[in-house]
C-alpha cells in the first residue's frame, strides 16, 4: 500500500496515458479530453522527479490539447474529419530546424538554472514533443515517427529517473506507435 501512496501520480497518470494512445491510435476526437487530464497531473509529477523540461512541456501540451480538440472538432462540425495527410516536406525540414533550437536551448535552460541530472536528454524528449505535437493536432500521418523516438528515449529515462509505471507505458507506446503509424496510413488511403 506504501508503495501505491508513494507512485499515485505515476499509476494515474499511467493509466490516462494508456487510454489516450488507444483512442489516438483509433484517431478519436476523445484523445485530446483525456491528454488534457493527464497533462495536468503530470505538471506535478514531473516537477517532483525533477524532469523540468518534461514539466514545463506539459504547459505546451495542454495549450495544444485545447488547439487540437478544437481543430478536430471544427472539421467534426463539418460533416468532414480532418483528414490524416503526410507532412509537408518544407514543414518538416522548418520543424526539424526548430527542434534542434530548441533542444539547444532548453538545454541551456536546463544547465544554467535547474539541477537537472539528466538536461540533454530532458531537452530532446521535450523538442521533439513540440514537432510531435504539433504534426499529431494536424493529423500528418509522420508524427508517429517522431513518437517512436521519443518514447525509447523517454522510457530509458523514466526507468532511470524511478517512474516505473510511466517508464513502461513509454515502452508500451514504442509499440502501439508502430501500429499506430501503419493504421493511420491504411486510414488515409482508404479515404484517398
Amino acid at each position: 500500500m506504501e508503495f501505491f501512496v508513494a507512485h499515485w501520480l505515476d499509476i494515474v497518470t499511467t493509466a490516462l496515458g494508456l487510454a489516450y494512445i488507444l483512442l489516438e491510435y483509433k484517431a478519436s476526437v476523445w484523445m485530446w479530453v483525456v491528454g488534457f487530464v493527464m497533462q495536468s497531473l503530470g505538471i506535478v509529477l514531473y516537477y517532483q522527479k525533477g524532469l523540468y523540461a518534461d514539466c514545463g512541456m506539459e504547459f505546451y501540451y495542454l495549450a495544444m490539447t485545447v488547439y487540437g480538440f478544437i481543430a478536430w472538432m471544427r472539421h467534426k462540425q463539418k460533416s468532414a474529419e480532418l483528414p490524416i495527410r503526410h507532412m509537408p516536406v518544407k514543414a518538416a525540414m522548418i520543424w526539424l530546424a526548430l527542434a534542434l533550437i530548441i533542444w539547444t536551448a532548453i538545454y541551456f535552460l536546463l544547465t544554467r538554472f535547474t539541477n537537472s541530472t539528466v538536461p540533454i536528454l530532458d531537452a530532446f524528449t521535450t523538442a521533439l514533443s513540440i514537432v510531435g505535437i504539433w504534426a499529431l493536432a494536424r493529423k500528418y500521418l509522420e508524427q508517429w515517427f517522431v513518437w517512436i523516438v521519443v518514447d525509447v528515449v523517454t522510457s530509458g529515462l523514466y526507468f532511470y529517473k524511478g517512474i516505473p509505471f510511466k517508464a513502461s507505458l513509454y515502452a508500451l507506446y514504442v509499440i502501439i506507435a508502430v501500429f499506430g503509424y501503419f493504421k493511420w496510413k491504411k486510414m488515409m488511403l482508404e479515404k484517398s
